[in-house]
C-alpha cells in the first residue's frame, strides 16, 4: 500500500512539475477569466435593474455565483479525455498498459497533480482578482465554506469520471474530436456554469436532475452562496456522491472492456 501511494504521489509530482513549465500561460489565463466574469457582471447588473431576484438569487448572490463558478472551473478542468485519445491515436497506450501500474489510476493521479497546480497558480490568483474587482461575497458561515469544499472535491471526481468516459471512446472510434467538443459544450451549458439551473424552464430542470452535469458547477456554487441549506443541501451532496461513485464505476467497466477489445485486436 505504501509503494502504491508513493507511486501515485510521484505521478502527481511529475504532472505538477510539467505544468510548472507553462505557469505563465495560467497567469495570463487569470486575466481571461477576469474578463469573462466582468462580462457576466455587467450583463446581470443590467438584467437585475427591474428585478430584485431571479431564480431565487439576488444580484449580490448572482455576481458571487458567476465568480465562484468560473473560478472553481479553473480547479476541476483538465484535458484527461484528450490525453487518453492521443495515447490511443499514437499507440502509446499499448506501452502504458504494459507497465506495472493501472492506467486509469495513473490518469486520475495525473489529473490530481494538475488540479493542485491549477489551484496554486490559477484558482487562488483568480479568486484574489475576482474579490478585488467585483462585489463577490464571502460564504455566510464557516459551515457553508466547509460544505462547499467537500462539494467542489466531489465535482472534481465527477468531472474527471466524465472525462475518462469521453477519452475511452477513443478505443472504439477513429476520431474523438467531435465527442470531446460536445462534452465541453454540454458541461458548460448544463452544469450551470453559463447560467444557474434555477433559471432554466421547469421541464428542463426536471430532466437535468436526472443527469450528472449540475453536480459539477451548480451544486457547489449554490452551496457557497447559501442558497442550498438543510435537507436540500444534504440531498445535493448525496446526489454528488451517487454520481461520483456511479460514473467512476462506469469508467472502470468501460476501461476493462476497452482493454480486452484492444488485446483481441492486437492478436
Amino acid at each position: 500500500m505504501t509503494a502504491w501511494l508513493a507511486l501515485q504521489w510521484e505521478v502527481m509530482r511529475i504532472q505538477f512539475m510539467k505544468m510548472l513549465a507553462y505557469r505563465v500561460v495560467y497567469f495570463t489565463g487569470v486575466f481571461t477569466y477576469a474578463v469573462n466574469i466582468g462580462a457576466y457582471y455587467f450583463l446581470w447588473e443590467a438584467v437585475y435593474r427591474h428585478k430584485s431576484t431571479l431564480g431565487g438569487l439576488d444580484l449580490g448572490q448572482m455576481i458571487t455565483y458567476v465568480a465562484v463558478a468560473w473560478i472553481s472551473r479553473t480547479f476541476y478542468f483538465n484535458n484527461v479525455d484528450r490525453e487518453i485519445a492521443d495515447d490511443v491515436r499514437t499507440g502509446k497506450v499499448a506501452v502504458e498498459l504494459a507497465r506495472p501500474y493501472d492506467y486509469l489510476t495513473y490518469r486520475l493521479s495525473s489529473a490530481l497533480g494538475e488540479a493542485l497546480f491549477r489551484f496554486g497558480f490559477f484558482t487562488l490568483p483568480g479568486a484574489v482578482f475576482a474579490f478585488l474587482l467585483f462585489p463577490v461575497r464571502l460564504p455566510d458561515s464557516v459551515e457553508s465554506l466547509g460544505f462547499f469544499l467537500v462539494s467542489i472535491a466531489l465535482s472534481f471526481v465527477i468531472n474527471n469520471a466524465i472525462n475518462l468516459l469521453t477519452g475511452l471512446t477513443a478505443f472504439f472510434t477513429l476520431n474523438t474530436t467531435g465527442i470531446i467538443r460536445a462534452k465541453h459544450i454540454a458541461i458548460d451549458l448544463l452544469s450551470g456554469l453559463v447560467a444557474p439551473i434555477s433559471l432554466f424552464p421547469a421541464v428542463a430542470q426536471q430532466w437535468l436532475r436526472l443527469l450528472p452535469f449540475q453536480s459539477i458547477a451548480y451544486v457547489p456554487t449554490m452551496i457557497y452562496t447559501g442558497a442550498l441549506r438543510g435537507e436540500a443541501l444534504r440531498d445535493a451532496l448525496i446526489q454528488q456522491v451517487f454520481w461520483a461513485v456511479l460514473l467512476m464505476a462506469l469508467a472502470r467497466a468501460l476501461f476493462v472492456y476497452a482493454r480486452r477489445r484492444m488485446v483481441v485486436q492486437g492478436g
